[in-house]
C-alpha cells in the first residue's frame, strides 16, 4: 500500500436515507453504498426521522465499503457529513437526541411562526411585519418561514408542544451538526449551516456571527445553539465510540458538516460565480455561486453564506421532485418496498418514454406538499390536469417528469431575474445532479422545457456524497478550491430540441395560468386552523 493515496469519507444523508462514498482525498469515488431510513408523516404537517437510524444506516454504509476494499481503513485521514437541512435535532450533552428529528418538511410550526414574524400593518402579498422583516433581511438576508418548514418553526413548536424534551436539550442542531456532533463529539456549526435559523448576521461571509437581536426576534436561545467555526474546519477527531461504529480508526479527523446543497455544488464542479447547478432528488434546487447578499422576498429567494470561502449561494428550493416519482410508483402503480427498485424506475422511464413530448397535454402539477421557490405556500397540492377518455398511462406518466421540470422552469426563471441573468441564455449551461440526472428522458426533457442545456456529470447520483469527499480533501490541504471545476467530469450534454418548444411553452404557460386561478382554493381546503 506504500504510495497509496489518502481516502476520505464523504457522507450524504439525504430525506430517504445515506449514500456514502469512499473517494481518494481529490475526490475520485473509489465505491459508493447506499441505505435507506424511514420517515414518518404526521398529522398537522409533521415529518419525523429517528437520528439513530440515520446513524446506524452510515454505519452500516461505511463498513461495507471498507470490507469490499480491503486495506481501506488505515488509509482514511478524513469524514465530511453532507445532509438534508433545515431540521431541528434536539440533543443532550452527550449528543443523543431528546426527541426524533423534525426535518425540513415539518411546518407543525406554522403558527409560532407567523406570530413571531407577522406585524401590522403586514407587508402587503407576504404576511410578514415590515419592521421585522427590514431587520432580518438586512443581516441575514432572508427571515424565518412563515410555514413553519425551518429551524425556527421547528424550535418553536419543540418548546411549545414538546417541553420536556426542549427542556432537556443542551444543543438544539441542524442535521449536518448533528452528524459531527456524533462523530467528534463536539457541537458546532460552520457559517453556512448555521443560517436557517435566521440569527446570523450574514454580512461578511468571512465572519458570519450569531446575532442576539435577530435571536430574540425569532425567540432562539442561544445558548441552546453550537459554537460557529469556519466552513472546511476540522473540528477534531472520531470519538472512539464513533470508530468502533463506523470501522475506522479514532484518528480519522472530522471535518465540520454542510448542508446538501452546499456539498452538491462541489459534487458538481459549479463553484464559479453564476455556474448554475441543478439537483433532482427527494426535492430539488436549482442554484449558483454569487458575490455579494441579496433577497427577494416576493420569490422566496435569498443568497447565503457559502462553504467557498467569501461567497453566497443562491438559497432555493423546489418542495417535491423525485419524491413524486416515488409517489407515483406507490400509489399508482402499486409497487412498494423492494420492488421500488432501480429496475421499477426504469420501467417507469420507458413507460414515459413511449408518450409524445407534452404528454398529449396532460399537465402535472408537482405540489404534493405545498411549494418553497418561487412561491413560499405550503396549502398548493399536486394533480393531473386535462385529463380525457384519450388519457393513456404512459401521459400520466410523463406528465410528472415534465410537471417536476415545468416547476423547475419557475425556479430558473426566479433564479435568472435575482442574477441578472435574464439574457436568451440566461445563466447558460446547466449542470445536473442526483438521482434524477440518471434518467436520459429528464435531461432531455430539462433541456427542452428550460431551453438551457443540460450538462450531465458523471456518477450523478453521488454528487453530493462527492461534494462531502472534496470538502474533506479542502480541509486536509489535498484540493484548493480552484482546482475543484477541473476534478468533476461531465458525462454527456443534453441540447435543447427546438422541436418541443413550442408545445412546452404553451404547456408551461397553463402550468403558471393554473396557479394563479387555484392558489385560493388550495388555500382554503388546505389552510391550518390558527
Amino acid at each position: 500500500m506504500t504510495g497509496a493515496p489518502a481516502l476520505v469519507i464523504g457522507v450524504d444523508l439525504g430525506t430517504g436515507g445515506p449514500k456514502v462514498a469512499l473517494a481518494t482525498d481529490r475526490g475520485e469515488l473509489v465505491g459508493v453504498e447506499g441505505a435507506s431510513v424511514a420517515t414518518r408523516i404526521l398529522p398537522g404537517g409533521g415529518a419525523e426521522q429517528d437520528p439513530d437510524d440515520w446513524w446506524q444506516a452510515i454505519a452500516d454504509c461505511v463498513r461495507k465499503l471498507i470490507a469490499g476494499h480491503p486495506g481501506s481503513a488505515d488509509r482514511v485521514s478524513a469524514i465530511c457529513f453532507s445532509s438534508q437541512w433545515g431540521g431541528t435535532v434536539p440533543v443532550d450533552a452527550s449528543g443523543r437526541a431528546t426527541h426524533p428529528a423534525l426535518i425540513w418538511m415539518d411546518g407543525r410550526g406554522a403558527r409560532y411562526a407567523r406570530e413571531v414574524t407577522g406585524g401590522w400593518p403586514a407587508l402587503p402579498g407576504s404576511g410578514y411585519g415590515p419592521r421585522k422583516l427590514r431587520a432580518w433581511v438586512a443581516k441575514t438576508g432572508g427571515a424565518p418561514s412563515r410555514t413553519g418548514q425551518d429551524p425556527v418553526g421547528q424550535t418553536l413548536w419543540l418548546a411549545n408542544q414538546r417541553p420536556d424534551a426542549y427542556a432537556a436539550a443542551r444543543y438544539l442542531l441542524d442535521v449536518p451538526e448533528y452528524l459531527t456532533m456524533r462523530a467528534s463529539g463536539r457541537a458546532v456549526t460552520a457559517f453556512d449551516t448555521a443560517v436557517l435559523r435566521w440569527c446570523t448576521d450574514n454580512r461578511d461571509p468571512r465572519r458570519v456571527r450569531w446575532d442576539a437581536s435577530l435571536a430574540a426576534a425569532a425567540r432562539i436561545d442561544l445558548g441552546k445553539l453550537p459554537e460557529i467555526v469556519p466552513p472546511a474546519s476540522v473540528v477534531g477527531t472520531l470519538t472512539g465510540p464513533a470508530a468502533e461504529d463506523l470501522g475506522l480508526p479514532a484518528g480519522v479527523r472530522v471535518v465540520a458538516g454542510t448542508g446538501d446543497t452546499t456539498a452538491a455544488a462541489l459534487g458538481a464542479g459549479a463553484v464559479g460565480d453564476h455556474v448554475p447547478h441543478l439537483y433532482v432528488g427527494t426535492s430539488a434546487w436549482l442554484t449558483c455561486h454569487v458575490p455579494r447578499k441579496k433577497t427577494d422576498v416576493f420569490r422566496n429567494i435569498a443568497s447565503m453564506p457559502s462553504v467557498v470561502p467569501g461567497r453566497y449561494w443562491v438559497a432555493t428550493i423546489q418542495n417535491v421532485a423525485g419524491k413524486a416519482v416515488d409517489w407515483l410508483i406507490d400509489n399508482v402503480l402499486d409497487q412498494h418496498g423492494p420492488a421500488r427498485s432501480a429496475q421499477a424506475l426504469a420501467e417507469l422511464n420507458a413507460l414515459a418514454a413511449s408518450a409524445p413530448p407534452g404528454s398529449r397535454g396532460v399537465i402535472f402539477t408537482p405540489w404534493l406538499n405545498g411549494e418553497r421557490t418561487p412561491v413560499d405556500d405550503v396549502t398548493l397540492r399536486g394533480g393531473w390536469l386535462n385529463l380525457s377518455l384519450d388519457t393513456r398511462r404512459e401521459d400520466l406518466a410523463r406528465a410528472v417528469f415534465e410537471g417536476i421540470a415545468y416547476n423547475t422552469r419557475w425556479m430558473l426563471d426566479a433564479v435568472e431575474h435575482f442574477t441578472g441573468k435574464t439574457g436568451p441564455e440566461g445563466l447558460g449551461p446547466i449542470r445536473f445532479i442526483g438521482g434524477g440526472a440518471t434518467s436520459r428522458l429528464w435531461c432531455q426533457t430539462m433541456a427542452d422545457i428550460l431551453h438551457r442545456p443540460i450538462c450531465q456529470v458523471a456518477e450523478p447520483a453521488a454528487a453530493n456524497a462527492r461534494g462531502a469527499a472534496l470538502l474533506a480533501g479542502v480541509a486536509t490541504g489535498a484540493v484548493t478550491w480552484a482546482e475543484i471545476p477541473g476534478l468533476v467530469k461531465v458525462s454527456e450534454r443534453f441540447e435543447p430540441d427546438n422541436a418541443h418548444r413550442d408545445v412546452y411553452d404553451q404547456a408551461y404557460a397553463a402550468f403558471l395560468r393554473h396557479y394563479r386561478a387555484n392558489r385560493a382554493i388550495y388555500a382554503k381546503l388546505n389552510s391550518q386552523p390558527a
